[in-house]
């Protein structure tokens, strides 16, 4: 017996736009929409795209002890995180894995809004709600907020249309806005490597704000297909793929993600699941790490494909691959055994019986155009 799948808030906008649909995450969700998702993918990386993200789940925390509590869940700096500020953040385990990777951000008032994975959404809530439920208001906003992403370079054009402060907001900047009379959240930050925002809304609002904005001449509906693109030529991870709970931090190469002041020599150190694992990782090295790869031929290299040295010996595995529209040639990652990850190290991937050369590249693919400022 098939499951029922879940529907967003947009799903009949989505059928009315002709989007082909595809279970994701136990929800049903765009993969692409009529232009296709080569046409999409450029589209976000020249105009802008809308990202319907509703399936994510939303977490409030509150309390005086709010920051505090979720410190000692994540290897980042909760405490000093600045109110009107976002910060990347991952649940670890007691062994140094990757339970999640979250966005936190500060409201101020003693409040912390959260972003987490749409598949990892009730065992994160389970966890927030078990290890620090005493210590602060754990409320889900999963029924009652729709979540939009609007990225690519005419972003910032189309949303101050409706909100002029947000053009001033800088990237990982955070703040309440009023967008069509209704309050929202919006973050200047994304998924795609491009300038753009992620508008939380309240569930009655999204499909009007969503067709506002589609109304705008710059913006085309994209699809899970182009999501993946866009983050992939991004060297963006993707939770599940990309990591999971038998990958620490370090072998995910997400060291930059674990705050100075949370590290082993760091004012408030360790204090979080696993952090003698992981700084033993950080202290004598891994075994295995993520790399960005570059096919040197036209066939795509897909998760899961074995990568092999010139002696076909067994170095390593892709985690994530595909076509990458923007550089116009497949694109991939994958855990590769230590000595082999140096830049341009020559190795191949297997595909379909047949020897695909790789080499080793730096991530990201395509450069990442955040506002700054």
């Amino acid at each position: 017996m098939s499951e029922t799948l879940l529907k967003t808030p947009l799903h009949a906008l989505h059928l009315e736009l002709g989007a082909r649909m595809v279970p994701f995450a136990g929800y049903d969700m765009p993969v692409q929409y009529p232009l296709g998702v080569l046409k999409e993918h450029l589209h976000t990386r020249e105009q802008a795209g809308l990202f319907d993200v509703s399936h994510m789940g939303q977490i409030i925390l509150r309390g005086a002890d709010a920051a505090k509590a979720l410190e000692s869940l994540v290897p980042v700096d909760i405490i000093d995180l600045p109110v009107g500020m976002q910060r990347y953040a991952m649940f670890t385990n007691e062994q140094g894995g990757i339970l999640d990777d979250l966005m936190v951000a500060n409201l101020g008032d003693d409040t912390l809004f959260l972003v987490v994975n749409a598949a990892c959404k009730d065992q994160d809530l389970a966890h927030l709600q078990t290890h620090i439920g005493s210590r602060c208001e754990v409320q889900p906003l999963f029924e009652q907020r729709a979540l939009l992403a609007l990225q690519g370079p005419a972003a910032v054009k189309v949303l101050e249309r409706l909100a002029p402060e947000v053009a001033g907001m800088t990237f990982m900047q955070f703040r309440p806005v009023k967008l069509l009379g209704e309050d929202c959240f919006v973050s200047r930050s994304g998924y795609t490597g491009e300038d753009g925002y992620e508008i939380s809304v309240p569930v009655q609002a999204a499909e009007a704000l969503a067709r506002r904005l589609l109304a705008a001449p710059e913006v085309q509906p994209i699809g899970l297909g182009a999501r993946d693109s866009l983050r992939l030529e991004a060297g963006l991870c993707l939770y599940g793929h990309d990591m999971n709970t038998e990958t620490t931090p370090i072998e995910a190469s997400l060291l930059w993600a674990i705050s100075k002041v949370r590290r082993a020599d760091g004012a408030r150190a360790a204090g979080f699941p696993g952090a003698e694992a992981i700084f033993a990782h950080q202290r004598d090295g891994v075994a295995r790490k993520r790399v960005g790869l570059l096919p040197q031929e036209r066939t795509p290299v897909r998760e899961g494909a074995d990568i092999v040295d010139a002696n076909d010996k067994p170095v390593g595995k892709v985690c994530s691959g595909g076509f990458g529209p923007t550089l116009g040639a497949p694109v991939a990652m994958g855990y590769i055994d230590s000595e082999h990850t140096a830049l341009d190290t020559a190795l191949f991937a297997v595909v379909r019986g047949k020897k695909v050369a790789l080499k080793v590249s730096k991530m990201p693919f395509v450069a990442q155009r955040y506002y700054r400022g």
